[in-house]
This record gives structure tokens, sequence and C-alpha cells, in this order.
């Protein structure tokens, strides 16, 4: 059993085996979520991984089906680590993944540097608005603008935390394109992958994933783009195998905020 409180609601992880306590006042992932979980290179045996801005837990959980190495997740907000820890208690994921509440930018000291083999991260993708355009629900505000964490500071500390070689993940909106490949260079971490998503062809982009390498070498590859709905407004093959698994036979799968 789970504690749930409020108008929180326990839901499926979708092809994964989980569930994660969501709420629609406080924090409900997104698809950007699931595609970063699916487009981060992960360790499949040992390692350590960190997930910078976890949110209620979605990222951890999800990387959790393709890894075995340790998972810390970091969240400054004190209602969303709580669900975090709810749902990795109720998952029985507590000898694999750990939840730490705290600033992201006190997390080198805190564990050292050059410590992890992977970092992904979901930063808040807005910077922050003029006090009277700003939300009015606190959660929501800190998790879309940057109020406590800019993307700066997302990734000074993915460089911080990565071991020489390791890997950081990001996902963010095509707006900060040379934003996030410039701060990456400026902190070390070389751009090695970078795939743009549509909501269909003919549509603008408006999600990218990028990959560095700490201390890499200049190589950027651009993947193939990825398209979100078909012509019927359906999901596209590919993101029905990302959200469901390959045997996707789910006729009740819905469209994610």
């Amino acid at each position: 059993m789970v504690m749930l409180k409020d108008d929180e609601r326990l839901d499926y992880l979708l092809a994964e085996n989980l569930r994660i306590i969501q709420s629609p006042s406080v924090f409900s992932f997104s698809l950007d979520a699931v595609l970063l979980a699916n487009f981060a290179y992960l360790p499949i045996q040992k390692g350590n991984i960190i997930d910078l801005c976890s949110g209620n837990g979605v990222i951890p959980l999800l990387i959790s089906n393709r890894t075995k190495a340790s998972i810390k997740g970091i969240e400054i907000q004190e209602r969303l680590y709580d669900m975090a820890i709810r749902s990795i208690e109720f998952n029985q994921l507590g000898e694999q993944i750990q939840m730490i509440h705290g600033d992201i930018k006190q997390m080198p000291e805190k564990f050292g540097q050059a410590k992890f083999d992977v970092v992904t991260c979901n930063p808040p993708y807005f910077s922050t608005p003029p006090k009277g355009e700003k939300n009015s629900n606190e959660h929501l505000a800190i998790a879309r603008h940057e109020i406590l964490c800019t993307l700066e500071d997302a990734i000074m500390v993915s460089s911080k935390l990565l071991r020489q070689g390791g890997k950081a993940a990001f996902v963010h909106r095509p707006g900060r394109l040379l934003d996030i490949l410039t701060l990456m260079r400026k902190h070390r971490i070389e751009p090695k992958r970078l795939r743009f998503v549509y909501p269909k062809r003919g549509k603008e982009a408006n999600t990218i994933l990028v990959e560095g390498i700490k201390d890499g070498n200049i190589d950027l590859k651009v993947l193939p783009p990825l398209y979100i709905y078909n012509e019927d407004n359906q999901y596209t093959n590919e993101v029905k195998e990302i959200l469901f698994g390959k045997e996707e036979e789910n006729a009740n799968s819905k469209k994610l905020p």
C-alpha cells in the first residue's frame, strides 16, 4: 500500500512495470522526461548515475529498468521529494535509487567532484518571469522557471559531478540550443549527440535532446528527427515503442501533457 496525499494519484509508468505518485496541482511528469530517460546513455551492469532536478523521481524510476547501476535523484522541493520517496518505496527500489532533498548547486561539495558516470537533467525551461507574470502555484513556478536553478547552474554542476569521459544528457527547448551548446563547452562537456523532436512532420521542433562527454573530442552527431504524432494525430511507432514497449497493445494509451 502507498499513502496518497490531497489530490495525488498513483499512475502506471507506461512501458515499465512501475507506478508513480502524481499530482495535478504539484507535479506530473511530461513526455520530455520519458524521452530523456530513453535517450540517455546508461551503463548496463554497474556505475553511478545522478539525476538533477528530479521532480517526483520519474527519470530515476524510468532508467532503473535499463541499468543495475546506483542511481541518485536530487530535488529541492520537499513536496516533490516526498512524492519521489514514496514512489521508490512502493516499487521496492530503495536499494538502487536514493533521493536527496537539496539544491543541485550543493551536490559537488556533498558527493565530491568527478564521482559519476552519467548525469541526466530536465532543468527548468524558462527564465524567471516578471513578478506579476510568475505562476501563482509555487511548485509549478519553481519546476518551470529558473527561480532556484539556471541552465548554467545545471550544466556547471553536471560537469563538476562527472568523471572524465562521463556523459551528461539534457532535454530542453530549441530556443535555448545555442545557450546549451555554448555552456556545455564552457564547462568542459563536449556535445556529442543532438536530436530534434517535432510534434509532427511539417511542424517546427519543440524539444531537443543533447548529450555530451566530459572532456570529449569535437564530433557532434545530429541524429534523425523524432516525430511524436503521425498525420492521424496518433503516436508514431517509435514513440509508441518508447512509451509502451515493443509489444504495444494498450488500447487505453493516453497522450501525456
